[in-house]
């Protein structure tokens, strides 16, 4: 039997001889592999935190001592150690979620996939520790230097400084291979010195008899201090952790589960706030990821374990068009300045950043200076284009609100898979732009449809330089284009269908959900009801033509992929209602809730918004309306 099968629970590790600690973590990246490989995920990151895992888990007691970690993508190993070897159905329906999971284990903590919040998550834990007086548990969390980018981060070690009786261990799990390991003997009684409490003692000690001697003493104090800093800032790079007031232990060999042991065990010792800066190799030891120099297959779909090639060519997506109109928008205007914040290539940026170096910005894990970045140079004369995950958009609402929107920035936001991504789970759906963004005054938004839509709109958004502008479009790839067949003022009318009786329906597509009113409206229509297919293109705010064309109907039904509660569909009533019109919407949406993970193809059927039972209730509204048009519509309808 392989070592990795009896591994039930975390203490299973403590039974392990150095050699066999050795085999496990081999056994655990053959396991990735071969598993990851069918289902997709996230492979890189796991490959790379194999014996920090196995080491944190030997240190620590979980669940009893808290592990956080920070994004959670790199928790796969977590996973295996805490007796979850069913990765079937890992990131599908029913399966194990890609991330951390309290409903999976009650070794997990935080769901949150959103980067930067490990740290303060474990302040909070240790606090309450400590407030309880639980002085034998720890908080321990885990954080990428790519988190680290994050002001968020930077808000909590501030915080955590000041908290000298914390038990709190970061491991900061380096893999931008930015520090050669520290290794050896003296390096770890060094690291031992510098984190035992005896050693604190002594410097206070000295501090204490330097400043009696008055002037002259603490300008000794002052100038051997500086020089012990000195020499250790040249030795390691813990200046900047130490003038903090945290202690810094490293650069550890994260791939040495001897010396990582040794490390967590003297932060553990320590009894206050230490940082453990652990050196790792993203895709270590599986050659396709390790020869992988765009990302070290951070997430890879289905592949073929022995090559790491796909498995099924991706098809040219959205993000792919993007990626092309920008450059030739910026190719025609060079007042055009891309930004993102560390999703160069997943937002497709990467082309715009070959052919303009000077006129790109990737400012790290950091919306929120993203966007009041791009707000100063909407100022100064450029057209920044952000374009972001729909989900991290989240991040940023207030610099959007009162940096950008207030001050009628020119600024174009691109919101890359908007909408249901599903497989991801509830902190990567980006199902609450269109709710959040109804909110901001003077923004204008725009849903492409289709590929075509996608580059017109674009175009039409960077033309406008006194208020911000979003553009949204879903994961995946792209439908055919679904040419209009007329307009109806600023309308795009798709579909058009004479009914035998009096009732008309107006069914609005947002965005890509267009596809699926077309076939609404084909549906009811074969059942005799007419029907008239629109996509408003820009649809917030909503536009007076869309009131007016409502103002003609029975019924109007709007079909959005985000949040249906302040969606869309709740914006159209809401305009209706002011302008006197009193027609019923029937808004179809997404549950205003957290989804689990799941295909989106499943997520469209679990909230009813296929066609077929969009259609089904649509009929039925319309069979249980008898009312003939008020007068107040009849009123607009002639206007």
């Amino acid at each position: 039997m392989s070592l990795l099968n009896g591994i039930r629970t975390p203490a299973d590790l403590r039974r392990l001889s150095r050699a066999e600690l050795g085999v496990l973590a081999k056994e655990i990246r053959e396991f990735l592999v071969d598993s990851v490989s069918r289902t997709g995920g996230h492979l890189g990151p796991n490959l790379g935190v194999v014996e920090l895992t196995i080491a944190l888990h030997r240190v620590f007691d979980s669940p009893r001592d808290r592990l956080v970690f920070d994004t959670g993508h790199q928790s796969y190993v977590h996973k295996l150690l805490t007796g979850r070897r069913d990765f079937e159905r890992l990131r599908r329906s029913g399966g194990l979620s890609g991330y951390p999971s309290r409903g999976e284990s009650d070794h997990d903590v935080v769901e949150n996939s959103h980067a930067s919040t490990a740290l303060s998550w474990a302040d909070g834990i240790a606090l309450s520790h400590r407030l309880a007086g639980l002085d034998d548990r720890h908080a321990v969390a885990i954080i990428g230097d790519g988190a680290l980018t994050g002001g968020m981060a930077w808000e909590a070690l501030n915080n955590i400084a000041a908290r000298q009786d914390h038990r709190l261990v970061i491991v900061v799990n380096d893999n931008g291979r930015s520090y050669a390991p520290t290794i050896g003997g003296l390096a770890q009684h060094l690291h031992a010195l510098r984190t035992a409490r005896g050693y604190e003692a002594v410097l206070d000690l000295g501090r204490r008899a330097l400043h009696r001697g008055g002037p002259p003493g603490r300008l000794a104090y002052e100038a051997l201090h500086g020089i012990k800093k000195g020499v250790k800032d040249v030795l390691a790079p813990q200046g900047l952790f130490e003038d903090l007031g945290i202690k810094y232990v490293g650069p550890v060999d994260g791939h040495d589960i001897a010396a990582m042991e040794f490390a967590l065990r003297r932060a553990k010792a320590f009894g206050g706030p230490v940082i453990v800066h652990a050196i790792t190799e993203k895709g270590r030891g599986y050659t396709p990821a390790e020869d992988d120099v765009a990302d070290r297959f951070h997430a890879v779909g289905q592949i073929h374990p022995e090559t790491g090639l796909p498995v099924a060519p991706s098809r040219f997506g959205w993000t792919s068009v993007f990626a092309e109109e920008i450059v030739d928008i910026g190719r025609q205007r060079s007042d055009i300045v891309a930004i993102t914040a560390a999703m160069l290539a997943p937002v497709g940026l990467a082309p715009f950043a070959q052919e303009f170096p000077d006129r790109t910005v990737d400012v790290g894990i950091a919306e929120q200076h993203a966007l009041t970045l791009a707000a100063g140079l909407a100022f100064a004369g450029s057209h920044p284009v952000v374009a972001l995950y729909a989900t991290f958009l989240n991040r940023a609402y207030d610099q959007l609100l009162m940096d950008v929107a207030l001050h009628r920035a020119g600024v174009t936001v691109v919101l890359d898979r908007a909408g249901i991504t599903g497989d991801d789970g509830a902190s990567h759906n980006g199902m609450w732009d269109l709710a959040l963004l109804r909110t901001v005054p003077g923004l204008r938004l725009a849903a492409p449809r289709d590929g075509s839509q996608l580059r017109a709109q674009l175009r039409e958004a960077v033309e406008v330089d006194d208020a911000p502008t979003v553009l949204r479009y879903p994961k995946g790839a792209l439908p055919e284009d679904l040419p209009a067949i007329g307009s109806e003022g600023s309308l795009d009318v798709l579909a058009r269908h004479p009914g035998e009786g009096e009732a008309n329906v107006l069914v609005v597509g947002v965005g890509v959900m267009a596809h699926t009113a077309v076939q609404v409206a084909h549906s009811i229509a074969a059942q005799g009801v007419g029907a008239i297919v629109v996509d408003p293109r820009w649809v917030l705010p909503v536009s007076s033509d869309l009131v007016a064309l409502a103002a003609k109907q029975q019924l109007v039904v709007v079909i959005e992929d985000g949040v249906g509660t302040g969606g869309v569909g709740s914006a159209l009533r809401d305009a209706l209602a002011a302008s006197g019109v009193d027609v019923p919407v029937r808004s179809h949406g997404l549950a205003l809730a957290f989804l689990d993970h799941a295909s989106r193809d499943e997520i469209i059927e679990d909230h009813q918004l296929r066609a077929q039972d969009i259609a089904r209730e649509t009929v039925a509204s319309v069979a249980a309306q008898v009312a003939p048009p008020t007068a107040s519509r009849a009123k607009l309808a002639s206007e």
